[in-house]
């Protein structure tokens, strides 16, 4: 399972260090943001997990949070000062997943932190299993039929795409043309090398930092092709 990556969001740097200290030693990987804007700079769809500060200069909490909230589910905890039922309300009702009033035990976050963490991989797994696909910095998104590299998305054509995520899908296998033209195009092989080449060479165009020495999609003579290591 990959390691769980966590966006602290904290004004106060010797609080936002002691919770990101603690995190770090349960081997969570940690970004840390001291604003509002910065936490909206800094948060992508990558996050497993956002610990969120209400009162924030730039940006309120809140405002983060909704933010967050129109791009995805991930669980946040909200840190206040606050202790009014209706701060609590409010937070809850824009989506946050949990709420702590300051002063608050650190164990006791981290505690909370791996419980949310819990439940949202173990939603997400069921969800997503086997529709997201990752090669070194290549991930292929199945449903939504997009391929990014570094976080990048490319232009892929769909028979680029199924090429590339027959590969993925099946990375220690060496593929002949023919399985490529059979799975791919859906048709009996007519000894048509060229449409697979012509293919092949495209999308390594698209995907390769020097196509001419390929390390996603590699040249197995005499036989095919396969994934790079």
């Amino acid at each position: 399972m990959e390691i769980p990556n966590i966006l602290v969001v904290e004004d106060d740097e010797e609080i936002n260090n002691l919770i990101s200290e603690a995190l770090i030693k349960e081997n969570y990987n940690i970004i840390q943001a001291f604003d509002g804007k910065q936490a909206i700079e800094k948060y992508n769809k990558e996050y497993q997990l956002v610990i969120l500060d209400l009162m924030l200069p730039y940006l309120d909490g809140i405002e983060v949070l909704r933010r967050i909230r129109e791009l995805s589910t991930v669980p946040v905890i909200i840190l206040s000062a606050k202790d009014e039922e209706t701060d609590r309300i409010i937070g809850l009702s824009m989506g946050a997943d949990d709420y702590m009033i300051k002063p608050f035990s650190v164990r006791e976050l981290v505690a909370r932190a791996k419980a949310q963490l819990r439940r949202y991989v173990d939603y997400n797994s069921i969800e997503t299993k086997d529709t997201i696909l990752r090669h070194n910095d290549l991930k292929l998104d199945i449903l939504n039929y997009k391929v990014l590299k570094n976080e990048q998305e490319l232009s892929l054509r769909p028979k680029e795409f199924e090429l590339l995520k027959l590969f993925m899908s099946n990375p220690s296998r060496v593929f002949t043309k023919a399985q490529l033209f059979n799975s791919v195009w859906d048709n009996e092989y007519l000894n048509d090398n060229n449409t697979v080449m012509v293919h092949i060479k495209r999308l390594r165009n698209k995907i390769e930092d020097n196509p001419n020495e390929p390390k996603y999609i590699q040249t197995v003579w005499g036989i095919g092709y396969k994934l790079g290591e």
